[in-house]
Parts: C-alpha cells; structure tokens; sequence
C-alpha cells in the first residue's frame, strides 16, 4: 500500500513548476501534463499577441526571432525546471558543431551528437527513472531539438556543399546557403511554438514565417485566384477556432472512454485466459483506438499554436480557400479511414515522417525502409517496445505492399467491389495497426511477449508468409503514381 501512495505522489509532482499543484489535485491529472495544457493555453495567447503586436511589419526579425526564444525558454523552464539545462546544452552544443565544422560533414557530427545525447538521456529514464515517471520526461523537447538541428544541418551541407545536380527536387527546394547566426538558430529550435511538442517545421519557412515573407511566397507560387489575395495576411481566427473544438473533443474522449479502456488490460492475466481470441481482439482494438486521442489533442492543439502567431500558410486549396496545414502533424480522418499501412503512416505524426525520409530514406544507399525504421526506433527511445513495434513495422508494410499489388486490380472493374475492397483493407488495416503499435504502448518486454502470445502472433505468420509466398511483381504490374503531398517515408514502390 505504501508503494502504490509513493508511486501516486510521484506521478503528482514534477521538476518544473508546482504553482499548478491544488489544479492538478483537483481533477486527478498528474501535474506535468496540467503544466503541458497551461503552457501550450499559455503559449496560444502569446501567438494571437506575437501576430498582432510583433507582426512583421511592426516589429524586426531579430526583435520576433528574441521574443521567440525567450517566451520558448520560459515555457521550457516552467515545465521541466533545472532538466531545461539539457536542452539549453544540446542546442549550443549543436551550434558549436554548426559554426566550426566543415561543411562536408556537419550533418554527420550533428546527427551523432544529438541522437547520441538523446539516447543517453533516454536510457537515464528508462533505467534510472523506473520506466520514466512522467515528471522526469524531459525527451520530448530533445526529441523535438533533434529533428530540427538534424533537418538544419543536412540542408545547410545540401546548400553549401553538394552540388546542384547530386540534390532531388526536394532537397534542392529547401537547400540552406549560409551558416545561421546564433539567434536565428535559437529562434527556430526554442521558439515558443515548438518547444514542448513541435512540430519540426523547416528553417527556411520558420525564417519567411519570422520576416513576414511567407504568405507572399505562397501566394506569389499559388495559380489559385481568391480574395486572400486583397489582404496583408489572411486571418488564422477561423481555423483555430476549429482546431479547438476538435481538441475539446479529444479531451472529452480521453475522460469518458480512454480511461475506461486501459491499454494494460490487454495482457491482464485474468483477461487472457478467461477471454475469447474474438474478445481480446476486439478490446484491444477498442482500447489503441481510444488511445489515439490524446496524441491528437497535444498535436492539433500545437498546430493551434503555431497557426495563431499566422504560421501555417501551405497555399490555396481546390475550393478558393486559404491552407493552414504547413506545420500539420496529423489528419485524423485520414487516419481513421486509412484502407492501408502506408496511408496510416502518412498521416500520422506526420512532420517525424518527413523527417525520417529527409535525413535517411533519401540519403540511404541501400537497405531504406528498414534503415528509416532503426532511425526512427532509436528517436523514439530505448523502450523495448518500440523496437518490437518497428520491427514488427517492416515485415507487415513488406506484405501489404505485395498483397495490394497483387489483388486490388481486380476489384477496380466495378464500384460494388471497389467499396468491397475499401471496407476489408480498411478493416485489415486498423486491426494490423492495432498489433504493431500495441508494444509501443506497453513499453517493456514482458507485456509485449505476453500479448503477442495471447494473439498466436498471427499477424506475423500472416506478414511473413504473403512476403514469401506472393510474387513481389505480379504480371501487369504497374507502379502507382505518388501523391506529391504523401510523406512518402516509407514508399509503396
């Protein structure tokens, strides 16, 4: 009973601030994440007052770019206290590297040297802090800072060192030319907007974003014609407003059924034995769907943020209507009506995905997709259960590319077979999302073992044996154009 009172009073404080602690009491919600939601609330009415009264054309960039870095710093301070230091150091550290190595390979020490740091911080969760008590959980931000000095540091070696004709389209586009001075570099990894949950936007839209030269850009590219055009900048009120609401109903979700749903329950020994395979395949689909929602809250909430200080701008869409979703990290109906694995993957967390193909899959001579998982299994952290869930990744996306190659052409001939098609690989989607990722909410060995067992691993043996047995190019076949707005971190062809 002691042990239970110890480990609830733990998950009640926090290192940073304890100013919120009768709230935290109040409602039953562990006191980092009341400090999360009052920072980014906090950080949401400082975007409105950083659009209105430091717009471009009121205030300098180095006056935007030094109100970024200390509104960030302050959020940064008031969530994690003295753990802030770590981030402080990674981002001077990473600047060092910056300024003083060569640009031919400032990508490489860059990439050691954060992901290095971020795994050692990581593992003093894991093995230091007992499977890392949220209180202590001070990665998320490093996990932020490496994307973002990592994405920096290959463009600035894209611009000034590779030549035009070794980059893609994409990487020519967003090529860097010059080393950042310090404050731009503070600026674009401690800024306000991104520093509890990012997104990782590019430097060079957060540099047109902090001039005021974005929305000319975008405007000057767009063939749209609209009335977006007869104004200094288009008014970000409505799509807050509604991104708003769309987080008042994840909360909402997360009281009335994350909670009755526990994750845990799946490898309950009780539940396991007694259950039917049809029932614990039928909670724990339950139970990953309604654990989705508090990742849409805390992105579409710092999507919010950022579209409120007027970042956000991607264009015009069919409709004549101004895009907000340049910094986007999810699309939740995508999500929710995803027909395979790829288009999941794509539309969730998606600023990580084109992290990982900018800075590996593009990059990698050989062996992409698996070297993009490894990548990606080693950012998350060194919970067993992330590595189970990306190597679990790699054999399903091998097999949905080939069953979809060799099956969904003939269910093309007709509507009815077509919506046919859309409700079994829709099914089949959700249920196999719902094995992979389920080790990477359970975290540790144990309970992954435990529920891989009690699920026959069934979609292994399913995985494996489409690869094996199906031809991996069936006669007739013909590669798929790629939508040029998909991620694409980890392609069908």
């Amino acid at each position: 009973m002691q042990n239970g009172e110890e480990n609830t009073d733990i998950a009640f404080k926090t290192t940073g601030s304890s100013w919120l602690s009768p709230v935290s009491e109040r409602i039953g919600v562990p006191l980092d994440q009341v400090n999360f939601i009052a920072c980014q609330v906090f950080g949401l009415a400082v975007a409105f007052w950083f659009r209105l009264a430091l717009g471009p054309h009121r205030a300098s960039a180095e006056v935007r770019h030094a109100a970024a870095v200390v509104f960030g710093a302050a959020i940064l301070v008031f969530c994690f206290g003295w753990y802030a230091v770590h981030v402080f150091l990674l981002v001077l550290a990473c600047y060092g590297i910056m300024i003083t190595a060569s640009v031919h390979s400032l990508h490489r020490y860059t990439l050691i040297a954060s992901l290095g740091y971020l795994t050692l911080c990581q593992v003093s969760r894991v093995f230091i802090f007992d499977y890392g008590i949220l209180s202590t959980d001070f990665s998320g931000p490093l996990m932020i800072i490496t994307q973002k000095v990592t994405t920096l540091a290959f463009q600035v070696h894209d611009g000034m060192s590779r030549k035009q004709e070794e980059l893609n389209d994409d990487q020519r586009r967003l090529a860097v030319h010059s080393r950042p001075s310090l404050l731009e570099y503070l600026s674009y990894n401690i800024n306000f907007l991104s520093i509890l949950v990012g997104p990782c936007s590019l430097y060079k839209d957060y540099i047109e974003f902090i001039k005021g030269q974005r929305v000319k850009r975008v405007r000057d590219s767009s063939s749209q014609q609209s009335d977006w055009d007869k104004v200094p900048e288009p008014s970000p009120v409505r799509t807050v407003i509604n991104k708003l609401l769309v987080c008042v109903c994840c909360l909402l979700w997360f009281f009335i059924i994350t909670k009755a749903f526990p994750i845990t329950y799946n490898v309950d020994p009780q539940f396991v034995s007694d259950a039917s395979f049809v029932t614990r395949l039928a909670y724990a689909l339950i139970s990953i769907q309604a654990a989705r929602p508090k990742f849409y809250f805390a992105w579409t909430l710092a999507d919010a943020v950022h579209n409120a200080a007027g970042f956000g701008v991607s264009g015009v869409n069919a409709r004549g209507e101004v895009s907000w979703d340049l910094v986007s990290n999810v699309h939740i109906w995508q999500i929710e009506t995803a027909t395979s694995f790829k288009s999941f993957i794509d539309n969730w967390n998606i600023q990580t995905a084109l992290w990982l193909k900018r800075v590996c899959y593009d990059r990698a001579p050989l062996h992409r997709m698996p070297l993009t998982f490894v990548l990606s299994a080693i950012w998350h952290g060194v919970y067993p259960g992330y590595y189970f869930t990306f190597i679990t990744a790699i054999p399903v996306t091998l097999a949905a590319r080939t069953v979809r190659r060799n099956f969904r052409e003939y269910f093309l001939s007709s509507r009815q077979l077509k919506i046919c098609y859309d409700v079994v690989t829709w099914a089949a989607t959700q249920m196999t999302i719902c094995y992979t990722v389920m080790p990477f909410l359970l975290l540790a060995i144990t309970p992954t073992v435990q529920y891989y067992r009690s699920m026959y691993f069934h979609v292994h043996v399913i995985s494996i044996l489409a690869v094996i047995l199906l031809p991996s190019k069936p006669r007739g076949f013909k590669p798929e154009r790629l939508d040029r707005h998909s991620n694409n971190n980890v392609k069908e062809d």
